[in-house]
């Protein structure tokens, strides 16, 4: 891994990529091993979960997890879900499980391109990643590209090896995580004391983020102005840096 300053950790779904079409592709997935008459009560009660009409002491992390947990009533196996899910990665950023970016974020990574060294890390596998970046015009957009990463554990994981390899003498003061989900997005590098960005309408109790919106867009002012700010390199960074502005 090439030595760097500033490093910005991305999450994809909920993140980078928005749109509730693959999660109505797991949920379609899911159904499909149900019954008739309790297929259609599922999936009528996924287009109300992600309407924001949600069943008394469900709480989901995400779409995913209110796949998961609508589910549970219909006693839907462990591996019943994961085959779905495989199965949806498969229609990602097709007609059958459409995503959209936030508006703006092209060019927002080209610029922040400029200044730090861009990470997207997804839970998510390979499959079809390359042809969604792509079709949320972000081809070629990351320096890094992980997927399959088992958050948290694996994050951490990722954190440490980029923070081991900055050239900036308090690493975790130039590393920022943005995400939508804390526990898996950004407590890791929350507790290595680097800065996190929090984005979507949902915060849990136990979320601490540096910075809150209810969308990507709302924080690039702030990220911005957090790539901006000086920091302090070590004496090999210094040579790294003017090799790097020399080129």
């Amino acid at each position: 891994m090439a030595q760097h300053g500033k490093v910005m950790v991305f999450d994809f779904d909920g993140t980078v990529s928005l749109g509730d079409g693959p999660v109505r592709s797991y949920a379609r997935f899911v159904a499909a091993g149900l019954e008739r008459a309790e297929r259609d009560t599922f999936l009528a009660a996924i287009e109300a979960g992600l309407a924001g009409d949600l069943p008394d002491g469900i709480d989901p992390l995400d779409g995913y997890d209110l796949v998961r947990l609508l589910a549970a009533p219909f006693a839907v196996t462990d591996a019943a879900h994961s085959a779905a899910y495989s199965s949806s990665r498969g229609e990602l950023a097709s007609v059958a499980a459409p995503i959209l970016a936030p508006v703006g974020l092209a060019a927002f990574l080209a610029a922040a391109r400029t200044k730090a060294r861009l990470v997207l890390a997804t839970n998510a596998p390979e499959t079809r990643i390359a042809e969604a970046l792509d079709s949320l015009g972000l081809a070629g957009a990351f320096d890094e590209v992980h997927t399959t990463v088992g958050k948290p554990a694996g994050l951490d994981s990722i954190i440490d090896g980029l923070l081991a390899d900055s050239t900036v003498e308090d690493a975790a003061s130039a590393l920022v995580s943005v995400g939508d989900v804390w526990t898996n997005d950004l407590d890791p590098a929350h507790r290595r004391g680097a800065t996190t960005a929090l984005v979507g309408p949902r915060r849990d109790a136990r979320a601490t983020p540096t910075l809150h919106a209810a969308s990507l867009e709302e924080l690039y002012p702030p990220l911005s102005a957090w790539l901006e700010s000086p920091h302090r390199t070590t004496s090999t960074a210094s040579s790294t840096l003017e090799t790097k502005v020399e080129k």
